[in-house]
């Protein structure tokens, strides 16, 4: 056992030395590693995050909450063609649904372009404009700073009143009371009732806390039911350990009994579920990982070649000193060590190069982004594997060839 530490040592100090020795070299070498593991380790912390932060906004929904639309959310078998001839959900297929289907809540809400809402001389423009009816509350399980949020009464009537995300409150008010002043949107004043409490990005951007919420039928009492700039879909909250299936299935016979379709007529809407969504955002995610592997391992194999590379010049210019090494009594093993380890030591300098600009440029991007980038402890584990095994890989075959060398022939070479 001590005989083989001190061969260790040994052929590590030889690295070491050689490494140093050659700096141009050992520089050029890094740099081709370093490439290819912040390549890779990047794009896998980037999926990563991106996956991670879906998934938490996700959570704050209901797997199995429908969404009863015109459109399907993922892939669909019906031609686009087909798709663009389905008629909108109507509010009278929400209401008929709400008083028909056993399940524990269905709201309505209309997809509209963002407004600019002001008060006094203040103005926030573009915001992110939710309009639902009121059971959205519940669905969505929203959490209130200050104030409520509308109630059936004001929801059915089409109140003129509005609940704000916690931004769009600082934004407009700073630090006096929202709650009961007016504030204007669709060229009319809306009292504020509520504030949604703090809760940081959101899905892609459009969090709560830059949102403001208005009743659905104020909407369709000002513009009307068949406004082509607005998507109209009908929210369904199953009952807990409800029978997903069923549910479904009886949501499509009411809706096709609704509308009147023909047995022989395929469903003019689809039944989108948020478990099927996450299936499918799933298999982005899996796509985009596989991608950045595959443009990763170019850039690993360049790396990897030009270490090879090195090795076998190295192997070259040192084959005199391998020659004297070995007529001194060195066995092959310590020469192949040697070469080795010079491999994996540029191998795992420049992973470790690679993880730590991974890492700076994480931080960097998620203070200026307003974005979490995370480098997950299995990413830089993996960093380490991979440049671990580039070394082992790129410096095996220049060993072998050095330490196989004939220490007559090789000391006759250098001369």
């Amino acid at each position: 056992m001590l005989v083989y530490l001190r061969l260790f040592k040994e052929s590590f100090s030889f690295a070491i030395n050689a490494l140093r020795n050659n700096k141009l070299r050992t520089f050029l070498s890094l740099l081709g590693i370093t490439i290819g593991i912040f390549s890779i380790i990047a794009v896998l912390a980037a999926v990563d995050s991106l996956d991670r932060s879906i998934k938490e906004q996700l959570s704050g929904l209901d797997s199995n909450t429908m969404y009863l639309a015109k459109f399907s959310f993922g892939p669909s078998d019906v031609p686009r063609w087909k798709r663009l001839q389905f008629p909108e959900v109507s509010y009278n297929e929400y209401k008929y649904l709400k008083s028909s289907l056993d399940v524990e809540h269905v709201a309505y809400q209309l997809f509209v372009r963002r407004e600019n809402i002001r008060y006094g001389k203040e103005m926030v423009s573009s915001v992110n404009t939710v309009v639902v009816s009121n059971e959205f509350e519940d669905i969505q399980a929203l959490k209130f700073s200050k104030g409520r949020f509308y109630n059936e009464s004001e929801s059915t009537s089409g109140k003129p009143v509005v609940v704000i995300g916690d931004e769009i409150a600082k934004s407009l008010f700073g630090e006096f009371e929202p709650i009961g002043k007016k504030v204007r949107l669709y060229g009319q004043k809306f009292t504020v009732i509520g504030v949604v409490k703090k809760e940081g990005s959101g899905l892609f951007g459009d969090s709560n806390d830059i949102s403001i919420f208005l009743p659905a039928n104020y909407i369709r009492n000002r513009f009307g039911d068949n406004n082509k700039n607005m998507n109209h879909i009908v929210i369904i909250k199953p009952n807990p350990d409800a029978d997903i299936a069923e549910i479904k299935a009886d949501i499509t016979q009411k809706t096709r009994y609704k509308r009147g379709v023909k047995p022989d007529e395929i469903n003019p809407f689809f039944i989108n579920i948020i478990s099927g969504l996450q299936d499918a955002i799933d298999g982005i995610i899996s796509t985009l990982n596989i991608i950045g592997w595959v443009i990763s391992a170019f850039s690993l194999l360049v790396g990897g070649f030009g270490i090879a590379n090195i090795m076998f010049v190295s192997v070259k210019e040192r084959t005199n000193l391998i020659g004297i090494q070995k007529s001194l009594g060195a066995k092959n093993r310590f020469i192949l060590f040697q070469f080795l380890f010079e491999a994996v030591i540029l191998s795992v300098l420049g992973g470790l190069i690679g993880i730590i600009l991974v890492e700076i440029i994480s931080l960097i991007a998620t203070a200026a982004l307003d974005f979490e980038f995370i480098l997950s402890f299995y990413n830089i584990f993996l960093g380490f594997a991979l440049s671990t095994l580039i070394g082992l890989i790129s410096g095996v075959i220049p060993a072998i060839s050095a330490s196989k060398l004939d220490p007559v022939e090789a000391i006759r070479s250098g001369m």
